[in-house]
């Protein structure tokens, strides 16, 4: 969900309109823009889901214009700037190191073979373009769990799930990058890290590494200068040019569909599609999801799911550094599982070091988003984990150096997500 980074550059000045090409990856701070945050999205800019104080921040220098426009203030912050590389890249991975579809989808394949009593790989679905015969991609799930009759299968099993997806927003790359570490922690520590192992031997752990595969493919094709493709590759409805044609997937979700943060125009980054659940990329995850999870809560927005629900879900994001639970819609509105879902949450984000609340409390209010979806159906306890760097270590943005990964993400994520996968037996358990 949220900004860019690679390189920082020192602060200039807005330029002014035609004074020089438009940057489409130049970064701009909206001070004070927080309280305004509806009337950013409905113009239709880049609004990045990053905040800071009451600061927020769009992308690309036509954006910035049209906001100065508006009567903000717009400052210059960096730029997306892709390293230089003096070695080749491996096969299967663009911008230094980040994995393709075809090699998320290959470790997927090589891991179910590598460990058949631990894992089992799922395709739950076709992309949009798949579907429409002009390439596209599979949707695929991974399972992992020390299997005995009947785990791993699309049924709502006695085991307690745990389920990850990561890449719903293509351009958040770092979060693919996370799923694929998780997987290969679950398997390599089963038998030798006892926590692991006890999760395993208890928990179904799902795995959706990219949620939104052709826009990954969008993202991968700049190579060493990614192309920030946010959406879906739905081009059906406008063709808003390279980067922002397509539907916001996590806008899409048929949870208060059309509310907050969301916009009606086929070029806005929030564009939230002709209906709710219209992109196969949502309605095949959430299929998926609706036949793991038996649905324990009754509707409206104050009921609560009982206190013995099982599960928990988490989708990733970038790169705010906070930690958000439902309601996403508006953060006045309270879950009935609200003091249970914000503690944990406290307690993920003091693992982190991130913020934790609701979007409009931390962020901004956004509806129809993934973690909604799941709580609001199926009463599951949900969240979104905005992967960032709130430690000023140079690995802010979408398109962190490919170093950042193993030096400074994974080692602050897998604790969390240990933690998260431990919850799920019993996540709103009274002390």
């Amino acid at each position: 969900m949220a900004l860019a980074a690679g390189a920082l550059l020192a602060l200039a000045p807005l330029p002014r309109a035609g004074a020089q090409p438009s940057d489409p990856n130049q970064v701009y701070r909206v001070p004070g823009a927080a309280a305004r945050s509806t009337e950013l999205v409905a113009s239709g800019v880049d609004l990045l889901e990053r905040r800071s104080g009451d600061d927020l921040f769009v992308l690309g220098t036509d954006d910035a214009t049209r906001v100065r426009g508006m009567g903000f203030a717009v400052d210059a912050e960096e730029r997306v700037v892709a390293p230089v590389s003096a070695r080749a890249a491996a096969p299967d991975t663009y911008y230094g190191g980040y994995r393709t579809v075809a090699a998320q989808y290959s470790h997927l394949d090589a891991v179910a073979a590598a460990h058949p009593d631990l894992a089992s790989v799922l395709t739950y679905g076709s992309s949009w373009l798949k579907e429409r015969g002009r390439g596209g991609n599979d949707l695929k799930a991974i399972c992992l769990t020390r299997k005995s009759e009947g785990d791993c299968t699309r049924a709502a099993t006695p085991k307690p799930k745990f389920f990850l997806i990561s890449q719903i927003h293509s351009r958040e790359i770092s979060t693919g990058e996370v799923s694929y570490r998780w997987i290969d922690r679950l398997v390599d520590a089963y038998g030798t890290d006892p926590t692991i192992t006890a999760l395993l031997d208890t928990t179904e752990m799902w795995v959706v590494p990219v949620a939104n595969p052709d826009g990954v493919d969008i993202v991968a094709s700049g190579g060493a200068s990614p192309i920030l493709q946010r959406k879906n590759a739905n081009d059906s409805h406008r063709d808003c040019g390279v980067g922002r044609t397509g539907v916001d997937l996590n806008r899409n979700a048929g949870s208060h569909f059309g509310e907050s943060g969301t916009s009606n125009d086929p070029c806005s980054d929030v564009y939230l599609g002709p209906s709710a659940d219209s992109e196969v990329e949502n309605s095949a995850l959430e299929a998926l999801i609706a036949d793991l999870y038996p649905d324990r809560r009754e509707d409206g927005d104050a009921t609560a799911a009982p206190d013995d629900t099982t599960g928990m879900f988490i989708t990733l994001h970038a790169d705010a550094a906070q930690v958000i639970f439902p309601w996403g819609h508006d953060s006045t509105v309270h879950t009935g599982n609200d003091a249970a879902l914000r503690a944990f949450g406290e307690e993920l984000g003091g693992k982190l070091g991130y913020r934790s609340g609701q979007a409009g409390e931390i962020l901004y209010d956004s509806a129809g988003g993934t973690e909604d979806w799941v709580y609001d159906k199926l009463g599951v306890a949900a969240y979104t984990i905005e992967v960032g760097d709130s430690d000023d270590r140079g690995c802010d943005g979408f398109l962190p150096p490919y170093s950042c990964q193993d030096e400074y993400y994974w080692p602050k994520l897998e604790p969390a997500l240990v933690m998260a996968a431990r919850k799920a037996a019993a996540p709103y358990a009274r002390p």
